[in-house]
């Protein structure tokens, strides 16, 4: 495939996820403003955007085994907590932006925490196992995500009663 287009592909599907993301939470702040009718919207084309996300990875040929899956994210996440979100914590604070430097913080911490539960997935798959079934649940407020018990205050944010199952 020539560069150009997998380039384009790359493009199409980052503003595409960013989409999905971004009408999702437009989605959430239309119901909260009374709105169903634009919520559904959203909803709806948050969804369409998803597809075109997914198109644009398939031709790309990033969606492997669940093994390789598995490996691609804790890279992914690795590469967050090692050098993204550092580097981003780092210039907030010379900024003097405590908002940024905060929600770079708790996404770095949540982050290591998605490494290391990606990496047990790999190794279960690795060994032909099936990953121990448990429930997960995340933090609204910063996004942490823990398994099996839903903690009263959040180990990131401090926040309380701030956990929803994740199905």
């Amino acid at each position: 495939m020539a560069q150009r287009t997998e380039d384009n592909l790359q493009t199409a599907f980052m503003g595409e996820s960013a989409a999905v993301r971004r009408y999702t939470i437009f989605a959430q702040k239309a119901e909260d403003d009374g709105q169903p009718q634009v919520a559904r919207l959203f909803r709806a084309a948050a969804r369409a955007e998803a597809i075109h996300a997914r198109n644009h990875l398939t031709v790309m040929g990033a969606i492997g085994s669940t093994k390789d899956n598995l490996l691609a994210a804790v890279i992914g996440e690795q590469q967050e907590t090692i050098g993204m979100y550092p580097i981003m914590i780092g210039e907030a604070q010379q900024d003097r932006n405590d908002r940024a430097e905060q929600t770079f913080s708790w996404a770095n911490a949540v982050e290591k925490g998605h490494q290391l539960m990606f990496e047990r997935a790999l190794a279960a798959v690795k060994a032909g196992e099936e990953p121990e079934a448990t429930a997960y649940y995340v933090c609204r407020v910063c996004g942490n995500t823990v398994s099996v018990v839903e903690p009263e205050k959040c180990s990131v944010c401090g926040a309380g009663d701030s956990y929803e199952e994740v199905v």
